[in-house]
């Protein structure tokens, strides 16, 4: 399964290789209050969108980062389907997206649209829905169920928010259980042996 960011605004103009490429899982973004955002690329290939803007990231020398653009939603996607792929290890990959996409919250257009995809991701509803799978020999997902609908006063939608925070929290959590366990890994191993 191979999953890619969209692309940059002003830097790109139409979604990039590989996110243009059919079987890719094509990233767009939102903004904190789960709209497009700005840097990001709108295009037909677009499948699900994720947080986009003001991501707190590691970096190098050991350190964090706040990132804006696709990439930082793109690892957001890759660290939902994986969560996905744990829970149904025998899940084979269109079925990993088409969980993604069925499970997404629908925003623009109904139905697909060039800035969201079919949606921005939910990871709780990804894990706990029930999905059914895709028709016998069929590649294509199914439109998106929304999960629930957008307020009718254009404000922001707390469960959706509630959602996206406690997708970002799982994430985190993730990484940081992974770099604990990498250095607990890098203290245990004897030094390396110097041959003359």
């Amino acid at each position: 399964m191979v999953v890619a960011g969209g692309g940059n605004v002003p830097a790109d103009v139409n979604v990039g290789y590989p996110a243009s490429e059919p079987g890719v899982i094509a990233v767009g973004g939102v903004d904190r209050k789960g709209n497009h955002a700005a840097i990001s690329v709108a295009g037909p290939q677009i499948d699900v969108a994720a947080p986009a803007v003001d991501i707190y990231s590691t970096s190098i020398n050991g350190k964090y980062r706040v990132g804006t653009g696709t990439s930082d939603a793109t690892a957001i996607v890759s660290g939902a389907a994986a969560l996905i792929r744990s829970k149904y290890p025998n899940l084979p990959a269109e079925e990993v997206a088409h969980r993604l996409t069925a499970t997404a919250i629908d925003k623009g257009p109904p139905g697909r649209d060039d800035e969201y995809g079919y949606g921005v991701i939910d990871l709780v509803a990804a894990l706990t829905a029930d999905v059914p799978p895709l028709g016998f020999g069929s590649t294509k997902a199914a439109a998106p169920v929304p999960t629930r609908a957008a307020p009718e006063d254009g404000g922001v939608d707390d469960g959706a928010t509630a959602r996206g925070l406690a997708t970002l929290g799982v994430l985190l959590a993730a990484g940081g259980g992974y770099l604990v366990w990498r250095r607990r890994r890098r203290a245990d191993d004897p030094p390396p042996r110097i041959s003359r």
